[in-house]
């Protein structure tokens, strides 16, 4: 598929139950269980060359979110693909990413699941907006936090009251990201995935119930192992944190941030370290052949 490349004045159009519209024409009730409980989920998928990334893997998160929470899934697989390249194709994508939700439906408040009701689904495409060249020159600063969610955190739930607070938190103090810390092991970043450079290598915590195990954050871990990299999913403890040499924060939409600053002390050397430059490259240039040449799909 040919796209031609959208810009900030192409109209945007979103999918809603069914529907291609503008998105200022898209309007969802006020009895919607998604803004009622936050009784929902999401995924948001990169968009590089006009190609939906790692397509599959995000749709079988989507799917073990909705299982997690009893909703049926409203599209198979071939389903989803469908309406979403159709979206890609309206709104002439070609980086950026896309933005799916599904809620409970509509009902009469009542925190039990209401019978018979179809869910909400909803797509948007966002373009890309290109971060400040310091974040990659000078890496970001970062805080520590105590980790106060829930206990289910591999649900990609559209609640995120506290990952908003320990963000808003971090970015009263002037830094990029809160990096969460539960009885001393560090979980996730409020909105990313966390991998450290220790004596060991590189690290990121394993998966499980306390973290969303992001898909960027798996494909980092396969490029390390694809060019010898050592890297390891291991218990990353809050000491083992403070004394890394390079912190990097991995999310769908900023890829691999390079952290310099933590607490207010330097990182390392206080500059993107030699791995993280490495590794940056690498993606980038994974990136300008996605969907063009064969790759790590």
């Amino acid at each position: 598929m040919t796209h031609t490349r959208a810009t900030d004045t192409t109209p945007r159009f979103v999918f809603l139950n069914g529907e291609f519209k503008p998105i200022d024409r898209a309007c969802v009730p006020v009895l919607d269980r998604g803004f009622i409980f936050g009784d929902a989920v999401y995924e948001v998928i990169p968009v590089y060359n006009g190609r939906l990334f790692r397509l599959s893997q995000h749709l079988a998160r989507l799917h073990d979110s909705l299982s997690a929470i009893h909703l049926d899934n409203p599209h198979d697989e071939q389903g989803w693909k469908s309406l979403l390249a159709e979206l890609i194709d309206r709104n002439a994508a070609h980086e950026g990413s896309v933005y799916v939700q599904v809620t409970r439906g509509v009902a009469a408040r009542d925190h039990a699941f209401p019978l018979d009701v179809p869910p909400t689904i909803f797509a948007m495409w966002t373009p890309k907006s290109p971060p400040p060249q310091s974040m990659y020159e000078d890496g970001v600063a970062a805080l520590t936090q105590e980790d106060i969610r829930w206990r289910h955190c591999h649900i990609k739930s559209t609640s995120l009251l506290a990952n908003v607070l320990a963000r808003q938190y971090a970015n009263e103090k002037a830094c990029y990201e809160a990096i969460l810390i539960r009885d001393g092991i560090v979980t996730e970043g409020a909105a990313s995935n966390v991998f450290a450079v220790t004596a060991t290598g590189l690290v990121t915590p394993p998966k499980g119930p306390a973290l969303l195990a992001g898909i960027t954050r798996d494909f980092v871990l396969e490029l390390a192992h694809a060019h010898d990299i050592a890297a390891s999913e291991q218990a990353l403890s809050e000491q083992a944190l403070r004394a890394a040499v390079e912190i990097w924060l991995t999310s769908s939409t900023r890829e691999i941030v390079p952290v310099t600053r933590l607490d207010g002390r330097p990182v390392g050397d206080g500059r993107p370290g030699a791995l993280w430059q490495r590794m940056h490259a690498l993606f980038r240039e994974f990136k300008t052949h996605y969907g063009v040449t064969a790759n790590i799909a």
